[in-house]
């Protein structure tokens, strides 16, 4: 079945103005036309998608789901446009990041600042979300390249070990784990509130299972979106924390909070760099591939990396000059 965007802006003016008559006028066509589309579509649909009411014209529950598809429609044909007429400025590539926060906190900034100095050409977008929805927004096409903490779960995709990482205990000033010398056990925290981040983000999942390899409950009082939340709610007395090690001491300069080494082999940690797993990467991925990672060895599925294994380079597409 084909649609027009005339039509279909007729439908999204109906909708917004409860009235025929102004719709039609606002997309500049005759009332006698713009009626005929209506009725058209809703033959073609096999459902009506406007009633008559007292104040006017209401769209059904099919005229409201088909509203809610043409601003969907808008939206993309609005930023397929932008980014089209980036082209004609000179940008010639665009990369589409997802990674997770901690990432985010601790090592990508500095990257993403170097790699757009030396290609000022491509336009990057960036997109905080966990290392779950990571993995699935590269895995379905939805950005280009992620960026998480192990492991890597998806087969879909081929990742290469980006930056080393560090876990650390946060804790409210005056808490009696505060009183113990040196490096706190994780098993130590499971007697308390614990402060985290929601389902789906690496440092949760870790949290969760290592709980349940000890037989114990992860008492996940408090999950947030944000580490700054984290920082607060740690700061009002809350419960335990568990952060990144470098954006922990951030944030203990400017909360109430303890940060503690966490003894765990674990707290180490390794941040992936991930594509979709195809035989020639894009041109503007090889790129932002090859300037994160140098001579790193390909990461399985499974989450291991064998350092016998060399990189994979996909045959390289040109971006012209």
């Amino acid at each position: 079945m084909r649609f027009d965007l005339i039509t279909l802006n007729l439908v999204l003016a109906i909708s917004e103005t409860r009235n025929l008559t102004r719709a039609a006028e606002r997309e500049h066509l005759a009332l006698a036309a713009a009626s005929k589309r209506l009725k058209d579509l809703e033959t073609r649909l096999g459902v009506q998608l406007f009633v008559r009411r007292a104040r006017g014209v209401e769209p059904t529950e099919a005229g409201r789901a088909l509203v809610r598809h043409i601003r969907g429609l808008h939206a993309s044909l609005h930023a397929l446009e932008s980014e089209v007429v980036e082209f004609s400025r000179g940008i010639k590539g665009h990369l589409r990041i997802a990674a997770n926060a901690g990432a985010i906190a601790e090592c990508l900034p500095a990257d993403l600042a170097a790699f757009s100095r030396e290609h000022p050409q491509i336009r990057i977008s960036l997109e905080d979300l966990t290392s779950a929805e990571v993995q699935a927004a590269v895995a379905d096409g939805r950005a280009d390249v992620g960026i998480f903490a192990q492991p890597l779960s998806d087969q879909r995709l081929r990742a290469w070990p980006y930056r080393d990482g560090q876990l650390a205990v946060i804790l409210p000033r005056g808490h009696a784990l505060a009183a113990e010398p040196g490096a706190l056990a994780f098993e130590s925290l499971l007697d308390y509130d614990i402060v985290g981040l929601h389902i789906g983000a690496s440092v949760h999942e870790l949290m969760l299972q290592r709980a349940l390899e000890r037989g114990r409950t992860l008492n996940a009082r408090l999950q947030v979106r944000g580490f700054d939340a984290i920082a607060q709610l740690v700061d009002a007395g809350l419960g335990v924390a568990l952060l990144p090690a470098a954006v922990a001491e951030r944030f203990a300069r400017l909360f109430a909070i303890e940060v503690r080494p966490l003894l765990d082999a674990w707290s180490q940690r390794t941040y992936l760099i991930a594509a979709r797993d195809q035989e020639v990467l894009p041109a503007v991925v090889q790129r932002f591939v090859d300037a994160l990672t140098r001579d790193v060895p390909l990461v399985s599925p499974t989450g291991g990396a064998s350092p016998t294994i060399p990189v994979p380079r996909a045959p390289r597409a040109t971006i012209p000059s």
